[in-house]
């Protein structure tokens, strides 16, 4: 009984080919599938080329800064960073007390240095083993989140020096 089990795993395995020969048109190739007769079809319309200055301009734009940035920042951050980095920014989230690798800590020198474009390209295009968030944060939120991970490096990094006469919701900083 192995053997006619073992046999027919061995015909059925022979007929999987990995789709090597699968049924496709070329660019310019007839078909009777759309009603113009062409394989290539138009994109449609309002599709942006990621070639497209425009899908390139909305990574390369940084707005100004403002409260409502950092605000927005922050709401984008609590929902898609904190579950690997944490609320503080120290690479302690859920994710990582599951047994994944930590991601690093924002308050470490070489990120402290990295601009906010450094933090827009992980963001868009990934890093180690974090994946691409391009397609889940829009580029204007990229920015935000950027602005609010530098402010929290600031928050724990701050020289006393630079923090006299800074206003904390309404209270002022003494030296």
């Amino acid at each position: 009984m192995k053997w006619m089990l073992f046999g027919a795993a061995i015909l059925l395995l022979s007929s999987c080919d990995n789709m090597d020969h699968q049924p496709r048109y070329d660019s310019y190739e007839k078909s009777g599938l759309f009603e113009d007769g062409k394989s290539l079809q138009a994109p449609p319309d309002g599709a942006i080329s990621r070639d497209d200055d425009a899908y390139r301009n909305a990574v390369e734009d940084k707005p100004p800064m403002s409260l409502a940035l950092l605000k927005r920042g922050q709401q984008r951050y609590m929902i898609y960073c904190t579950p690997c980095h944490d609320p503080a920014g120290y690479g302690n989230g859920r994710i990582p007390s599951r047994g994944f690798p930590h991601p690093p800590s924002f308050h470490t020198k070489r990120l402290r240095d990295a601009s906010s474009g450094y933090v827009v390209d992980v963001i868009t295009h990934g890093h180690g083993v974090m994946y691409s968030y391009a397609d889940r944060v829009e580029p204007r939120d990229r920015w935000a989140i950027a602005a609010y991970v530098k402010a929290l490096q600031l928050s724990q990094n701050a020289p006393p020096a630079t923090l006299a006469g800074v206003q904390v919701e309404g209270k002022v900083a003494k030296p």
